[in-house]
């Protein structure tokens, strides 16, 4: 082959990054389900995702074909495996990671708190308009003083009043916020001190949001400071069975999980990039990828993604057998959001001064992988979790 010769990458093996053909597993229904939302991700978020990030605002228009594309609870309500469900939620990641975290807030942490927590007769009231997408949720746990040590040290509070409670306090970090209709609050109440979970309406009086600006990672998520100012929610809005921590645990776990899959797809958005960059770019007369030291750097992309979905692929069969651990979801996030951190910095480094601008991707990717290294549990905690597993020693205070 001429040096020069023009190839066409999106003819290539191995174009699409799943080098021992994970998506085989899957079942024929959900590799057509898996395609048909690839095209909309390609049709409708690609297209919008750079310009949403440097302008920092949300596409709302893109909410009602969300929910027509029918993305929320895939495994409880349509029945399909975790396995799918995690593919599915990389995909999207893989297409813009504000708008996998905007899902992974109302499908995951949000509905997946009302899924868990809420009584059959809550469940029945609230999930037919969240699950349409006609009510927005969010997620209303980390706080201003309380980011990894919020089990022990929730400070908003929640007292009982008759047939109403009264929550005070503030959250921070809480996508979606600012036009969310509603916000599963986590506070702890006066009475015996346990944490329990509470269904807010935004529009209630002594609740406001306000966004928090400047943030370089995520900048199509609408975070917010939420204030709780004397809240009087009505007893029936109290989650049934979210009366302690442990039981917010059982929430989070599974999140865990999303949010590691969601390092998978920033790999393979990394890959995307870096591949078709190396092969269009020309430099000294030949393809940027013509050159060994590249080719080695694209190796380690695909190596870190491969590694880390064959992770994920496990972990999702323990999921659907009822198998999956505490500290397994632990090192899938601490692990996938490290091998993650590397590919998305190789990534830039290969597109040299192209790698710091947003025109090319590349530089979104690598500012967005930040964040999910840091939520849904730090890969520090993570990191301790695991290590308190196979030591029996706990290394937490």
């Amino acid at each position: 082959m001429s040096k020069t010769t023009a190839i066409d990458p999106d003819n290539l093996p191995y174009a699409d990054g799943d080098f021992y053909g994970f998506e085989q597993l899957l079942t024929e229904k959900e590799r057509d389900r898996l395609s048909e939302i690839r095209d909309f991700l390609a049709r409708e978020v690609k297209p919008i995702a750079v310009d949403c990030w440097n302008r920092g605002e949300f596409p709302m228009e893109l909410i009602p074909k969300l929910a027509e594309i029918d993305l929320v609870s895939p495994v409880r309500r349509q029945g399909f495996s975790n396995l799918f469900a995690g593919l599915v939620h990389a995909e999207v990641t893989r297409a813009d990671t504000s708008i996998a975290t905007f899902m992974g807030v109302h499908d995951g942490l949000f509905t997946g708190s009302i899924e868990a927590l809420a009584s059959q007769e809550q469940q029945d009231a609230w999930l037919p308009d969240i699950y349409a997408m006609k009510k927005i949720g969010a997620f209303g746990l980390t706080e201003p003083l309380g980011g990894s040590d919020v089990a022990g040290g929730t400070r908003a509070t929640a007292q009982r009043d008759g047939d109403t409670w009264i929550l005070n306090g503030a959250k921070r970090w809480i996508g979606n916020a600012t036009f969310s209709d509603w916000v599963v609050i986590y506070a702890r109440d006066v009475a015996d001190n346990q944490v329990k979970a509470f269904l807010v309406d935004t529009k209630l009086p002594g609740y406001s949001a306000s966004k928090i600006e400047n943030k370089i990672s995520l900048r199509t998520v609408q975070n917010a400071d939420i204030v709780l100012d004397n809240v009087v929610v009505p007893d029936f809005f109290k989650l049934a069975n979210g009366n302690s921590f442990r039981d917010t645990n059982k929430v989070l776990k599974v999140t865990r999980l999303a949010v590691a899959w969601q390092a998978v797809g920033q790999q393979l958005a990394a890959f995307d990039v870096a591949r078709r960059y190396a092969v269009e770019r020309m430099q000294f007369g030949r393809p940027l990828a013509s050159f060994q030291l590249v080719q080695q750097q694209l190796v380690q992309i695909l190596g870190n993604a491969v590694s880390s979905m064959g992770m994920m692929v496990r972990l999702a069969q323990l999921e659907d057998a009822g198998a999956a651990k505490d500290e397994q979801s632990a090192l899938a996030k601490a692990f996938t959001t490290d091998r993650m951190r590397e590919s998305v910095a190789i990534g830039r480094s290969l597109l040299g001064g192209n790698g710091i601008v947003t025109d090319y991707e590349m530089a979104k990717i690598f500012a967005d992988a930040e964040a999910i290294y840091s939520y849904e549990g730090t890969y520090e905690i993570n990191t301790l979790v695991t290590g308190r597993a196979i030591t029996g020693i706990s290394a937490i205070v």
